[in-house]
């Protein structure tokens, strides 16, 4: 009888390896069948006969459009964005460097091993006031990086202008 059940224990774990070593693709396209049968919906595909005559453009149109981006008059050129920006990421991460200077010199000593352990440890208070202010500064100075390169997105120039490295 034990032999029995071992046999059968053998067979179930043959046919469930039979079983799982259905493809992941197959797998996946089942899944988006039963994901689509269930919602009731199938995905649409739009075409360009899909699209009014006024929406669609020639090639040569086309072309004529993607010259570079459309600017107003009076606005930067590329250059001017990438340095300015490039001007901004040296102020946040030259500020950056400050914080972390005057928070690694920051060192309290016990009170009763010095003489002037009351003065140190006032001097290190007003380097941790300082950092707060740095810090305050660094999120005004990086939330200007990120509306100028949002700005610079908004004008159509890419990411090698607005995220310069």
């Amino acid at each position: 009888m034990h032999k029995k059940a071992m046999w059968f224990l053998g067979v179930c774990l043959a046919l469930s390896g039979l079983a799982a070593a259905q493809s992941l693709g197959d797998l996946a396209r089942e899944e988006r069948q039963k994901q689509q049968a269930k919602n009731g919906q199938t995905p649409k595909v739009i075409t360009n006969d899909d699209l009014p005559a006024s929406a669609t453009l020639s090639l040569d149109q086309g072309k004529e459009r993607n010259n570079g981006p459309s600017k107003p008059l009076g606005s930067k050129s590329a250059e001017q964005w990438k340095s300015q920006i490039v001007a901004q990421k040296k102020a946040v991460a030259n500020l950056q460097s400050q914080i972390d200077h005057t928070n690694s010199s920051i060192h309290y000593v016990e009170s009763a091993r010095y003489w002037n352990a009351v003065q140190h440890n006032q001097r290190q208070e007003q380097k941790q006031e300082q950092v707060e202010v740095m810090r305050t500064r660094l999120v005004d100075e990086q939330k200007k990086l990120e509306d100028l390169q949002e700005a610079c997105r908004r004008e159509g120039f890419g990411s090698s202008v607005y995220d310069p490295n």
